[in-house]
């Protein structure tokens, strides 16, 4: 990559937030609740769509019960996630990169009303220019809500990157030809996220940081 940098873009849960093991403890005693089956890794494999999309894919045969399990996995989440962090090394990612002169986002498949819990939890709202959760636009793989954040900031597409774990996250960033970044410490296989043709798999958040930096350098050589 030649161009200059300006955005990054980054999915929350299993790429800054280590909540997977939550998310899927809480859907598993919603479907638990309402004696519907649900093995561990379906509940795994759709963590970063919205939360309607998930109801559909995971309970398509009760329909009528999705808005009861939704409320019954929101409490549980809510009332069992205060020991979800950061993975290591992300606080100082993410200031380190602002410090740069660096614009950063969020876009999950978290609602609204999630996404700003958890950003009071981790006291960063001040570190994002801008946060696009599911609720308030198109789940992922759907790329409106990445065009929404281009456009609110004024940013060219292919000198923003997405950074996801999952195929929602880097097949939503291939559908606008967005720059990608796939982690491997999130949800979904090296193999899976390699199909859609990502810059680097980083296997932590210290490869990432290093991987982001190689590319801020060889950016300021091209401008200079």
């Amino acid at each position: 990559m030649k161009q200059n940098i300006e955005l990054i873009i980054f999915d929350w849960d299993g790429t800054l937030f280590d909540s997977v093991g939550q998310i899927v403890a809480s859907l598993q005693y919603a479907a638990q609740q309402f004696e519907q089956p649900l093995t561990d890794e379906a509940a795994k494999s759709i963590i970063g769509l919205g939360l309607p999309e998930v109801m559909q894919i995971l309970f398509p045969q009760v329909p009528h019960l999705h808005q009861e399990l939704l409320q019954c996995y929101a409490d549980h989440y809510v009332a069992n996630s205060k020991g979800d962090v950061w993975f290591n090394g992300v606080a100082e990612l993410l200031m380190d990169l602002k410090q740069q002169g660096l614009k950063l986002a969020v876009a999950t498949g978290k609602s609204r009303k999630g996404l700003d819990r958890v950003l009071a939890q981790t006291n960063s709202h001040a570190l994002f220019d801008i946060t696009r959760a599911a609720s308030e636009t198109k789940s992922k793989p759907d790329p409106l809500m990445l065009q929404e954040i281009l456009a609110e900031m004024d940013v060219a597409v292919e000198r923003a990157i997405m950074v996801g774990d999952t195929s929602y996250d880097l097949e939503m960033a291939q559908n606008l030809s967005m720059p990608r970044i796939g982690v491997s410490y999130g949800v979904h296989s090296i193999e899976t996220l390699q199909q859609y043709q990502p810059l680097t798999i980083a296997h932590n958040v210290q490869d990432l940081h290093g991987y982001l930096q190689s590319l801020l350098k060889v950016a300021d050589l091209t401008e200079s």
